[in-house]
């Protein structure tokens, strides 16, 4: 008898139906195989035969000793990992006459078997559920685990089971299962700003928290130079409660990335805040940008619409930091195989942080640098010129003084106070770029757009030509300077870039000037 199940293969962050058709009957000789696994499946596939036997046995159904092929169509699609058991086991069962059929058609079946029957979760079930109401099926069965994650898709009945056994008795009509239903938006907004950490946490630093308040507003990228202690980790940490609040939209697109990697708490079903990642300086390419021999995002794709934080930037490899360079201008990274290209989107706010010296002290207030000639100079170079231009704001962090950590008298801006002022100059940009597509922030502005969109007046003129010839800041620096004094404009509400804008965003530009170094 031939049956079909009906599933799901991700590529990329998106689904694709997978037919499972099994066809069960015809003897077969003593000592031969039994059962054939067609339709390009890969190793964790092939294996299912082991764990949907046992797993049948032990849930008190017969696995019959008879000719039983199974095939994935398309058969020129790779099917990778473990959920496919579930649909097989089903279809098998089916095909020798053991379960009804009527509800198979109507539902996408998806888990990974434990030998006793049990299901683990799988990775991608919120893409999957997005490709089952596309594809216009009643629901989805899938391991409890992963129903919360799911759900989210409405107009999609949602069943989430245990077992083997909770799955065929809801086929066979013998359970009612109540599918989960979730109010996407309710949920939404009750965590959209539930950060454990704040500003107000920060003594002190008020240059530095000014600075990172401007790349928020305008969605550039920054670096943090200081010494070791000083308080550049803590304050990259807390960038993102200031960041203007997830749109349902962007939590929907940043839950299908993590949902495809494994890493969505089951408690969570939807990311609704800006994530923060922060991989360690010994990380391949591979695992910064995404990629391997069955690709999944990397680092810089887990940060989509959040943060990338690199600490300690000149210990990466300088082979990983040049490969962020195309992703963080195309905001999206493409995956190439022979057979496959499979595209992830990357479009996050780089945060790093790096020591100013090997010993961590050039200049330092009170404490001496060891480091010997040219050594600073060394340092630096080990971060590439094509990348420094691609960061916005260069922010120099000096300790905080004993003073200042004792004093208890006066109290930090909260993070929600800072967000306020980022929020509406967010709306101006907005409001200025509502007729250009994909453009949303002063970052984003070519070199092409910013002597329209960022205009000086001949006193402006004056001061950026004095400050370019006087700290002999480099011709990349230009167009920099031009953008985050627009994004300090807005913060102030000014239609105009005033002197007062064009000065402060001239004084966030630390590495081009040449006698930075020494």
């Amino acid at each position: 008898m031939l049956v079909k199940t009906y599933s799901a293969a991700v590529f990329g962050v998106d689904a694709k139906t997978i037919i499972v058709e099994v066809n069960a009957g015809g003897t077969v000789a003593a000592g031969k195989i039994a059962y054939f696994l067609v339709g390009l499946p890969d190793n964790a596939v092939k294996e299912s035969y082991q764990r949907v036997e046992a797993a049948v046995k032990n849930i008190g159904f017969n696995f019959p000793r008879i000719k039983i092929v199974v095939n994935l169509a398309p058969a020129d699609i790779r099917k990778e990992g473990s959920a496919y058991d579930l649909p097989i086991a089903i279809g098998i069962l089916a095909a020798t006459k053991q379960i009804q059929t009527a509800k198979l058609e109507e539902y996408m079946l998806l888990g990974e078997l434990s030998l006793d029957g049990g299901l683990r979760p799988i990775k991608g079930a919120l893409p999957i559920a997005i490709q089952a109401r596309k594809a216009k099926y009643k629901g989805i069965i899938l391991p409890k685990e992963n129903a919360r994650e799911a759900a989210i898709v409405n107009q999609l009945d949602v069943i989430g089971v245990d077992n083997l056994v909770e799955a065929v008795e809801f086929i066979n009509g013998t359970r009612e299962i109540e599918p989960l239903v979730i109010d996407t938006r309710e949920e939404f907004l009750y965590q959209q700003v539930a950060y454990a950490k704040d500003f107000a946490d920060v003594k002190g630093q008020e240059n530095i928290k000014r600075s990172l308040e401007i790349a928020a507003a305008g969605g550039h990228n920054v670096i943090l130079i200081g010494p070791p202690g000083a308080g550049k980790t803590m304050l990259a940490q807390r960038l993102p409660t200031i960041l203007p609040p997830l749109t349902l939209h962007e939590a929907l697109e940043t839950t299908k990335i993590h949902s495809v990697s494994g890493i969505l708490s089951k408690e969570a079903g939807l990311v609704s805040i800006r994530p923060f990642r922060s991989p360690h300086h010994t990380v391949s390419d591979v695992a910064l940008v995404g990629g391997g021999s069955n690709p999944s995002p990397g680092e810089i794709s887990l940060a989509h619409n959040g943060v990338l934080f690199l600490d300690e930037l000149p210990e990466f490899k300088r082979t990983v930091l040049e490969v962020l360079r195309q992703p963080m201008e195309e905001r999206r990274v493409t995956i190439s195989r022979a057979k496959v290209s499979i595209e992830y989107p990357a479009n996050f706010m780089l945060v790093a942080s790096m020591n100013p010296c090997p010993c961590g002290f050039y200049n330092h207030p009170e404490k001496e640098c060891v480091c010997g000639p040219g050594v600073v100079k060394k340092y630096l170079s080990k971060i590439s010129g094509p990348l420094l231009d691609r960061i916005d704001l260069h922010v120099e962090v000096t300790p905080v003084s004993t003073d200042a950590l004792m004093e208890n008298t006066k109290s930090s801006e909260t993070s929600e106070l800072i967000r306020k002022r980022v929020l509406i100059a967010r709306e101006r940009q907005e409001e200025r770029y509502k007729e250009i597509n994909d453009l949303h922030s002063n970052a984003q502005i070519s070199s092409s757009m910013v002597k329209d969109i960022c205009q000086i007046n001949q006193a402006g003129a004056t001061l950026l030509k004095t400050a370019m010839q006087k700290l002999q800041l480099s011709a990349r620096a230009y167009d920099r300077i031009l953008k985050v004094s627009r994004t300090i404009a807005d913060l102030a509400d000014s239609d105009e870039i005033k002197i007062e804008h064009l000065a402060e965003a001239i004084h966030f530009r630390s590495l081009d000037r040449e006698s930075w170094a020494g």
